[in-house]
């Protein structure tokens, strides 16, 4: 029996959420996809005991910042070792390099929805 795996994408682009939704059916992914449309939405459905098994966290979004969130997971006991793959439309060196050190990947937008799955495959078989 295969385990259906849990991503949480945690982006305030509705496109984005919606691209990823559909490009994994279309691929026929075993994965339960949850969204939240902010950090804030991000932290109510940890606390509501919805944990992933990974969470595609956007960087760039209002009221709090994926650096934010990250954040917030991390001070948290049960949820600081979800593996955080940092997605966003930031291509700078800082963010890149703090991404990379901080989150198990760091996917630039825009991706290829092969490419993703292919890195969030990676992601959860390490974890």
């Amino acid at each position: 029996m295969k385990v259906i795996k849990t991503i949480m994408i945690v982006d305030d682009d509705p496109d984005i959420i919606f691209t990823v939704q559909e490009g994994f059916k279309d691929l026929e992914t075993d994965f339960n996809i949850l969204s939240a449309k902010s950090g804030k939405e991000c932290i109510k459905l940890l606390k509501n005991n919805e944990i992933p098994d990974v969470i595609l966290l956007d960087i760039m979004m209002p009221d709090m910042s994926g650096w934010e969130t990250y954040d917030k997971i991390n001070e948290n006991q049960s949820w600081k070792n979800i593996p955080v793959v940092f997605l966003t439309a930031r291509n700078d060196r800082i963010a890149k390099n703090a991404g990379e050190f901080l989150g198990e990947d760091y996917i630039e937008k825009p991706f290829e929805i092969e490419n993703l799955k292919e890195r969030i495959d990676i992601v959860i078989n390490k974890n």
